[in-house]
């Protein structure tokens, strides 16, 4: 009787179709299967006699549920079985729900089906051209219901201010502040495309881009560097926009980049050079400064995979980076103080040097340990400084 169709079962059957979106849809005009007949998996041939009890249970179950009374909102379709033995018996061999109100009563959902259709005529009211967006998505009305006011609001002065060059903070709407723009800016970036708005940078309207993409003025990217050795009028630790980065004239040719900021503070004066604290921004920033694709650039990472991925990650705007530090010989001084990576990256690397690929794949492949990681934190200072001596350390 397990594999028998049964009201629970009809339910689940439309309630996927809920989640999928396509009743609501339906509430649109946008779906054509009604009447919808759903065939029941009911018992077979040898069953009518051999559970004559269970079948007609099962019917009875079926039938009282697809009363008027109980607003399941189905209807069955009932056949005539005569088995020898038993006569002449209707069983019910198929449900129809007429529209999608049935459909809807059946699950349960009404009330969400009235609030969607409310919702959908505000915010067609307001942007008709959102009405295939809608059919695609009508979950995400629901997911929204409270906020449609403030989106569309938020939509209209977009679309009215194209390419305005404010922070999304200058956007002056009663009950709008700029966390509530952020917090859906990925909700308004599919809006906006569906309704073609003016866009002003190719790139994924998502996260920290969406500024970029619909005219507004971002945030300034910080890049923070230590100048080893010598100052800018008596200054040695800066953070400048990045686009400012990119203009400076240093009286450096070496470039050492580290993740870590006790590292960064405590790096040894190196004359001639410059130290930048890489945390918090994408290589992309740092790649406007021309100038430093003319120095020697040194990068030291943690010893595991992922350090070796951000500097296969560099190189492909540094070519001619080279790692620091992050050497099998290293590695295998600071055997005590080994850690283990969380999550290892499998994933091929191609911009290694061969003694790096060597020792990323030993990494992946666990050949010493599984997850061997070494942060570069750990590495003894002394080792620093040797590794720094032919590149004339000075005091300090």
């Amino acid at each position: 009787m397990s594999d028998w169709t049964t009201v629970s079962t009809l339910r689940a059957k439309v309630l996927r179709d809920w989640m999928r979106g396509h009743l609501l849809a339906g509430l649109l005009g946008e779906d054509d299967r009604y009447p919808w007949r759903i065939p029941l998996q009911g018992p077979a041939s040898r069953e009518l006699a051999e559970r004559f009890d269970d079948v007609r249970a099962w019917a009875r179950a079926l039938i009282d549920g697809a009363k008027a009374g109980e607003g399941l909102g189905y209807r069955l379709e009932m056949r005539e079985f005569s088995p020898r033995s038993l006569g002449r018996n209707e069983l019910p061999v198929a449900a129809w729900l007429d529209g999608p109100a049935d459909a809807l009563a059946l699950i349960g959902k009404r009330r969400e089906a009235a609030r969607f259709e409310a919702l959908a005529e505000e915010i067609l009211a307001a942007f008709p051209g959102l009405r295939p967006w809608l059919v695609r998505k009508p979950l995400r009305v629901l997911d929204q219901a409270e906020d449609w006011p403030r989106l569309l609001a938020v939509l209209g002065w977009i679309l009215d201010h194209p390419g305005c060059g404010l922070f999304v903070r200058q956007i002056d709407l009663p009950g709008v502040h700029s966390k509530f723009v952020e917090r859906h800016r990925g909700l308004l970036s599919e809006l906006l495309d569906a309704l073609h708005a003016p866009t002003f940078d190719p790139a994924d309207g998502g996260g920290a881009r969406f500024e970029r993409r619909y005219g507004f003025r971002s945030k300034p990217v910080l890049i923070r560097f230590r100048l080893l050795g010598s100052s800018v009028q008596g200054l040695t630790d800066l953070s400048v926009p990045a686009d400012e980065f990119g203009r400076i004239d240093l009286p450096v040719q070496r470039v050492f980049m580290t993740e870590n900021e006790i590292n960064y503070l405590a790096f040894p004066a190196v004359a001639g050079s410059v130290v930048i604290f890489g945390a918090g921004y994408g290589f992309e920033a740092l790649a406007q400064a021309a100038w430093l694709h003319h120095c020697e650039f040194f990068y030291w990472g943690d010893i595991d995979t992922h350090g070796f991925a951000i500097l296969n990650s560099l190189r492909g705007y540094f070519p001619h980076a080279r790692s620091l530090l992050m050497d099998r010989a290293t590695l295998l001084a600071h055997r005590p103080l080994w850690g283990r990576e969380a999550s290892p990256t499998r994933r091929a690397l191609d911009r290694l040097r061969p003694e790096e690929a060597s020792l990323f794949d030993d990494l992946r492949n666990d050949v010493m340990a599984p997850a061997v990681r070494l942060e570069q934190e750990r590495i003894a200072f002394g080792r620093v400084l040797e590794a720094l001596a032919p590149l004339s350390v000075s005091a300090g």
